[in-house]
């Protein structure tokens, strides 16, 4: 019996699995850029579900979000000649669905309607949220009901994992607006889980 010292190297599932991944990234990225219809369809079909998820987090309706997914996965299919593979194709069309939201947005709504009120953040306590108990379609009812500018800042800063700094710049607001607007978002969002809890528990008795 060959002892563990003599034995072969044992193969990194996980790394094997990355690799094969990358290849078959590559692979729809160049027939992409080739316009070849197949390649295409299998890139929608592979990441369209997800990033109708990201739609829906900063679309107003189902619609809107349909919308916004048609529109980004044709920038996506124009412009993939420009990704450079320094980063997951997932993280790339992520990207370009959030910017293409953030802007039917604006179309919409002519222009994010922000109030620069800095002091909001002295008036709204630091809140703990705990969500690990709720599904992504509760969460998701939760985060819709939102007013739209909190909506927003929520998404890119507790979900898309943008800096203050990147939001101020990307919705152009300030950077002290737009932790204004996550503060009071976080508020909301406490208010909202505590009647959702109150309501099941008195369900719950009234049975």
């Amino acid at each position: 019996m060959l002892s563990s010292k003599n034995s072969p190297e044992k193969i990194n599932l996980r790394e094997c699995s990355s690799r094969a991944a990358m290849r078959d990234e590559s692979l729809l990225v160049e027939g992409c850029r080739k316009g070849k219809r197949r390649k295409q369809r299998e890139l929608y079909e592979h990441y369209s579900p997800y990033m109708f998820a990201v739609a829906m987090r900063y679309a107003p309706s189902r619609l809107d979000a349909e919308d916004i997914l048609q529109e980004a996965f044709l920038k996506v299919f124009e412009h993939i000649g420009t990704f450079r593979g320094d980063c997951p194709l997932e993280f790339w069309i992520k990207r370009i669905v959030i910017n293409t939201a953030l802007n039917h947005n604006r179309r919409k709504h002519v222009a994010y309607s922000f109030q620069d009120v800095a002091e909001i953040e002295n008036l709204v306590p630091d809140v703990e949220l705990t969500l690990s108990h709720y599904n992504f379609t509760e969460l998701l009812g939760f985060v819709q009901k939102l007013p739209e500018r909190c909506r927003l800042v929520f998404n890119l800063y507790a979900i898309e994992g943008y800096g203050h700094r990147e939001i101020a710049e990307m919705l152009e607001i300030t950077e002290g607006t737009s932790k204004s607007q996550y503060a009071r978002a976080k508020l909301l969002l406490q208010e909202m889980i505590k009647e959702n809890e109150r309501v099941s528990y008195a369900d719950a008795r009234g049975r």
